[in-house]
């Protein structure tokens, strides 16, 4: 059986689990993920239609039919013309009654018009079906995380031999744009450079704030390599950083070791993300660590898994997420240290090795 048919047959089994007859899935990660067909974000409907005994189908448009690799076999190709109706070409491969799930990243016009299609029939979120199969990694999707990390330790490692000091924030966010997309990456998916001050802003946009001497630069950044993604976040301090800034990192770089350590299998995600906020708050900085230990990465940058309180799935192997302790304080500075974990029956596997301390660049 071919890497998408398994894939199939998994979420067929999960479909039947949940009582779902149809599974509709559009733009968003799930399609690629389990054809390998990635839907432009048109106006134009895109569609796979998976029923839970039968042939699947994927409806798409003309134009966008060429781009489309039919080899896998895994579904039948129906291309509709301009002046077709493809909700109507959807609705009619529709059971008479049962349980339909659809992608959550649909586009509402079309979720609307196909429940108006269809009224008599009951609606779920795809995440529900999709979700709890993607969200365990196998061997070759471990592996492709891990060559996507290998790819930013690299940028990580050569960002320490760069000048920060006189460039913009900006500056250096097309510099990290520039090496992800040269290092393999097909998409740049973000790529935060945040100095001083705005460090204390965890999501950044960077701007035109010049560098200087005796910042503190946060610099998180990753793209999409191969359909799985990265996501790495390391610190850069023009000349040596003050006292208060390296004991600061050393309860950050505490906590997230705290975090990759209890990441083990059977532990629930609330649980690691308690240990590293722990540590935090033992420090006196708990008010400053204001988002959660990590979220879930692969197809994604942020899918489940995500470890944070409140969440009481425990990891299993194959389970692969961040740890990104971070602390903020408002008008002053910032930090976080990321790296991607995959829970193992072995323990838990850092895949970014790149250094951890704070570079000190000019």
């Amino acid at each position: 059986m071919t890497e998408h048919g398994s894939r199939i047959s998994r979420v067929r089994d999960q479909m039947a689990r949940q009582g779902v007859d149809t599974l509709l899935l559009s733009v968003g990660p799930d399609l690629p993920w389990l054809v390998g067909y990635e839907a432009m974000p048109l106006e134009r409907l895109t569609m796979l239609v998976l029923p839970l005994d039968g042939d699947a189908h994927l409806i798409v448009p003309r134009l966008e039919a060429p781009r489309v690799d039919t080899s896998r076999g895994s579904f039948d190709l129906i291309a509709w013309d301009e002046t077709d109706d493809p909700v109507e070409l959807v609705a009619r491969m529709l059971p008479d009654r049962g349980t339909i799930a659809i992608g959550d990243r649909t586009w509402a016009r079309f979720v609307v018009d196909l429940q108006r299609a269809r009224p008599v029939l009951s609606w779920c979120r795809g995440s529900e079906v999709v979700g709890p199969v993607r969200i365990v990694k196998d061997d070759d999707e471990v592996a492709a995380l891990a060559r996507a990390a290998a790819a930013v330790d690299e940028i990580a490692t050569a960002m320490r031999d760069v000048r920060f000091s006189g460039r913009s924030e900006r500056d250096v966010h097309r510099e990290l744009a520039e090496r992800i997309s040269g290092a393999g990456h097909e998409r740049l998916n973000f790529a935060i450079v945040a100095a001083g001050e705005n460090a204390a802003s965890p999501h950044h946009e960077p701007g035109d704030r010049k560098i200087g001497d005796g910042d503190l630069v946060l610099c998180d950044f990753g793209g999409t390599m191969n359909r799985y993604c990265s996501d790495i976040t390391r610190m850069f301090s023009v000349g040596e950083p003050p006292a208060e800034i390296v004991d600061a990192y050393e309860v950050l770089q505490a906590a997230q070791a705290a975090g990759v350590q209890a990441a083990t299998v059977g532990v629930a995600c609330e649980v690691v993300d308690t240990a590293a906020r722990s540590v935090i708050g033992a420090a006196g900085y708990g008010e400053y660590f204001v988002h959660r230990t990590g979220h879930g990465i692969g197809a994604e940058e942020h899918e489940d898994p995500y470890i944070v309180a409140g969440n009481p799935t425990a990891l299993v192997p194959g389970h692969a997420f961040s740890i990104e302790p971070g602390i903020y304080v408002p008008g002053r500075f910032g930090m976080r240290l990321e790296d991607i974990v995959v829970a193992t029956v072995e323990g838990p596997r850092r895949l970014n090795h790149a250094q951890r301390d704070i570079a000190i660049v000019a």
